[in-house]
């Protein structure tokens, strides 16, 4: 069982809602960085995903766009965020997975990529630009290493599609709440029990809704329809504005509803 499965039979047993987290690496400098994920550990997430700052990304809406331009142009790489995870492993006891882009990936070498980053202690890889017809060399790589390598669905996934992602899928299922990129935004959670009910015809992987989520009331919203719930937008835009402290008192604020939230 892989650390990422550990964690959510955890949540289950537990009777909680997960809590996942995104940070961007290097923004707005590595310490700050590191001062983040600590805080939002003790916070209450479940998992922390990190994400690397790529030039041209495709999911991700202006809050994180912004932060990739700011960890750029502060000469953040992945040798550096390596470097960062590799110091942290031993201070932090909860998963960590990366969100990039397949030509990171592609440049750095996916074998060595996905080996130098699971012995830098992150167990979940998130891709969102890599289809799953061509997948096959990264999943490979990350079977050799015991890194999860996280499918995404969306309303929009045909059921032939779903099918084929569920029977592929580890660690959990990251299911796009809507159409777009990332980003703060009023999303009518329930119209998705149609798609996570077919998910869960096909598969017992858990399933996380991410975009959207703003508030610890959108997150219970979420949660509702899901196992866990992903929110990146609104904690970097407080990371942004107010600093650490803000963004571990929102996260500590996101899990004391999802909690409430289940003992009703």
């Amino acid at each position: 069982m892989s650390l990422i499965s550990d964690k959510f039979k955890q949540i289950k047993v537990s009777g909680r809602k997960g809590l996942i987290v995104y940070v961007m690496a290097g923004y707005p400098d590595y310490t700050t960085t590191l001062q983040a994920i600590k805080a939002i550990e003790a916070a209450g997430a479940d998992l922390i995903e990190i994400g690397l700052p790529f030039s041209d990304p495709m999911a991700d809406g202006p809050i994180i766009q912004y932060a990739a331009t700011q960890a750029l142009a502060g000469e953040a790489t992945v040798a550096k965020t390596l470097a960062m995870l590799s110091g942290l492993k031993q201070e932090i006891a909860i998963p960590l997975a990366v969100m990039t882009y397949y030509n990171i990936i592609m440049q750095y070498g996916i074998d060595k990529f996905i080996q130098d980053f699971s012995r830098a202690g992150v167990c979940g890889l998130i891709v969102p630009d890599l289809p799953l017809e061509e997948a096959v060399s990264v999943e490979a790589a990350c079977r050799k290493t015991r890194v999860d390598l996280i499918s995404l669905i969306a309303p929009t996934t045909t059921p032939d599609r779903l099918r084929t992602i569920c029977r592929q899928a580890e660690g959990f299922i990251y299911c796009v709440s809507s159409t777009g990129v990332t980003g703060v935004r009023q999303v009518n959670y329930s119209h998705l029990a149609p798609v996570l009910e077919k998910v869960r015809q096909e598969t017992d992987i858990p399933v996380a809704i991410g975009f959207g989520i703003g508030s610890p009331e959108a997150a219970c919203q979420a949660a509702k329809q899901a196992d866990a719930v992903i929110v990146g937008s609104a904690v970097m835009e407080r990371l942004k504005l107010q600093g650490v402290n803000a963004a571990q008192g929102f996260v500590a604020a996101l899990r004391q509803a999802l909690d409430k939230g289940e003992q009703r």
